[in-house]
């Protein structure tokens, strides 16, 4: 295996994602099944237009729930954010996981044109430095 180098050596392809237009509670099921942080949201040509988080899942309801509402009845599109973190498959682990570090974000949308490509992770970045590294001491 060749050393990591890129975002598209790391990344997560076909990421799961959710449509800004989605019950809130489908999002809450699927960052709880598969142990997410979060999602990033698809507006209803397939484009990424946003993200949604545990912690905006949390704020999302709490805020029905104190105003008397159904968090049942919340759609993604009332708790996502809309500010997202990209990142191109070509651009160097180095330089996203320095962004990531500024930015205190735990995860990148990878972006090609307008389109979801994949996701990269702390992780995925941690795992591609640490095998960098390796392979560089190794020569």
């Amino acid at each position: 295996m060749s050393t990591p180098t890129s975002i598209r050596d790391c990344m997560h392809r076909n990421p799961l994602t959710i449509s800004r237009d989605a019950p809130l509670v489908n999002a809450i099921d699927l960052l709880v099944e598969f142990k997410l942080t979060g999602l990033t949201v698809l507006d209803a040509a397939g484009a990424p237009c946003g993200k949604i988080t545990e912690l905006d899942c949390i704020q999302a309801v709490l805020n029905a729930i104190y105003n008397e509402g159904n968090p049942e009845h919340v759609l993604v599109s009332q708790a996502m954010t809309e500010e997202m973190h990209a990142c191109s498959p070509e651009e160097t682990i180095v330089e996203v996981a320095q962004r990531m570090i500024d930015s205190h974000q735990r995860r990148s949308a990878v972006i090609q044109g307008n389109k979801l490509v994949g996701q990269v992770s702390s992780s995925n970045i941690l795992w591609a430095l640490m095998e960098h590294s390796r392979t560089r001491l190794q020569r």
